[in-house]
């Protein structure tokens, strides 16, 4: 189906108090180093979290504007790999790819969940590996305050839940109250499933799909989200991860294309640490 016909999705934020972090369990299923087989100048690249955060700037608006338009109304591909982020960062993503002049093929490689399954429905033709999942489910924030603060959060979130069920109902034909129970089970759907309830129309071939290191990144988020797991605090995980990497907040990435001091570390280091962390949580 055209873009076109999607709805436009919300601008802004609830409230000030409000922050994003990935969702850890999609962290988990995220294999940073899934990439597309071969790409072309008219692609983006959606290969890491949604929005700026404390790693690193992420995958912003600000970005893929500036993407789009130097494409200058071409065609262009939209390739996905990416746990999720910020889920409002992601709808604003989401209208960049729905107002765009040119045709849009998004494909989904690895995961596009959380925030960057809305962007992957900004597409005209959405194609899905056979073994990648789309991941959809309400809005998930961090906030502040009492519980006047949580009740009156809770009110203005729901117009965003409301609004992500509308882009997945128009795009996959599904009943809003099915679309409600999916999100609100935190639902992963796989490729060949996704294709079946519309939110994808058609599956990727294999030779599509590229698997190597997971960036420095990548393992870096993912080792904060196993620390967060033995209730280290966020202040002393970040320590820990900045003494191993040597690094800075937001030296992971860089917004003039500079290697970080995390591009240092050996992705044979990162796995050792994942992989420990991942046994001392079990």
């Amino acid at each position: 189906m055209s873009k076109k016909q999607l709805p436009v999705a919300p601008a802004g934020r609830p409230c000030a108090r409000v922050t994003c972090e990935t969702l850890p369990s999609a962290l988990d299923r995220w294999d940073g180093g899934i990439k597309a087989a071969t790409t072309d100048d008219n692609t983006i690249s959606v290969f890491d979290v949604i929005g700026q955060d404390y790693w690193g700037e992420g995958i912003t608006a600000k970005r893929i504007a500036g993407a789009l338009r130097a494409m200058n109304g071409a065609d262009v591909t939209v390739n996905i790999n990416s746990p999720g982020g910020d889920m409002f960062e992601g709808l604003a993503i989401y209208n960049l790819l729905r107002e765009y002049e040119g045709h849009v093929t998004v494909k989904v490689l690895g995961i596009a969940a959380s925030a960057a399954s809305v962007i992957a429905m900004a597409g005209d033709d959405i194609q899905i590996g056979r073994g990648a999942f789309l991941m959809i489910h309400n809005c998930w924030v961090y906030a502040m305050g009492n519980r006047h603060d949580f009740a009156e959060l809770a009110q203005s979130l729901e117009p965003f839940d409301t609004a992500m069920a509308d882009i997945y109902a128009a795009r996959s034909g599904l009943d809003m109250s099915a679309v409600q129970k999916l999100m609100d089970a935190e639902s992963y759907i796989g490729g060949s499933d996704a294709v079946a309830k519309g939110l994808a129309d058609s599956l990727l071939s294999a030779d599509a799909v590229s698997d190597g290191d997971e960036s420095p990144a990548a393992a870096l988020r993912k080792l904060d989200a196993l620390l967060a797991k033995t209730n280290t605090p966020r202040s002393e995980r970040r320590k820990l991860i900045k003494a191993l990497s040597g690094g800075t907040p937001g030296a992971v990435t860089t917004n003039d294309g500079t290697p970080g001091a995390a591009e240092d570390i050996k992705p044979e280091t990162l796995n050792s640490l994942e992989n420990a962390l991942a046994a001392l949580v079990k």
